[in-house]
């Protein structure tokens, strides 16, 4: 199995509902094991600033899937939870779930980008992250994950709000798992 790291957020919906939703939804994933969350945090839009804040977690998941068959798996739970795709880059959305590192893979197709594209950048992605990696964490391109997190913009809208309900994820019995 392999360590995969998954961004959550939301800002439509009851936001925080929708992550303890797909914190169950990625507990049930087939071939797969939630080993642990974040807490959750709150901060301004990314994009176009007349839309609710977002709420953004991450979550540690151990699986045997394949990159893509993962990422059909979140973008369903997406669906389910009332997401609409649209042309709008950043616009709100009821939940998006991001494959920000899949183990060591470098990972660069059509519909995946691993790791994540701009997680450097991005404080609602990185602190969330940070509870979540090891200290010493080299990414698959070969850098440091406490070097993206020093050099990481201060955002000062971002704000630590809790854990969720769901902190970590007993293991699964694997026949529940076809």
């Amino acid at each position: 199995m392999e360590q995969v790291y998954i961004g959550l957020g939301s800002n439509l919906a009851e936001p925080e509902q929708q992550l303890d939703a797909a914190l169950q939804a990625l507990a049930q994933l087939p071939q797969s094991r939630l080993v642990a969350t974040s807490a959750y945090y709150s901060s301004a839009p990314l994009g176009p600033a007349d839309q609710p804040r977002y709420t953004n977690a991450a979550a540690l998941l151990e699986t045997s899937l394949a990159p893509l068959a993962l990422l059909d798996q979140l973008q369903a739970i997406e669906r389910n939870q009332g997401r609409e795709r649209k042309a709008e880059r950043w616009g709100p959305r009821t939940l998006d779930l991001d494959i920000l590192l899949f183990g060591q893979r470098i990972i660069d197709d059509d519909r995946l980008c691993v790791p994540h594209y701009h997680m450097h950048a991005r404080p609602f992605v990185l602190l969330p992250l940070a509870e979540l990696c090891p200290a010493k964490l080299q990414l698959p391109d070969g850098r440091q994950f406490a070097d993206l997190l020093s050099a990481c913009p201060v955002d000062p809208t971002l704000q630590r709000l809790h854990t969720p309900k769901i902190c970590a994820i007993q293991p699964v019995d694997s026949s529940t798992h076809d």
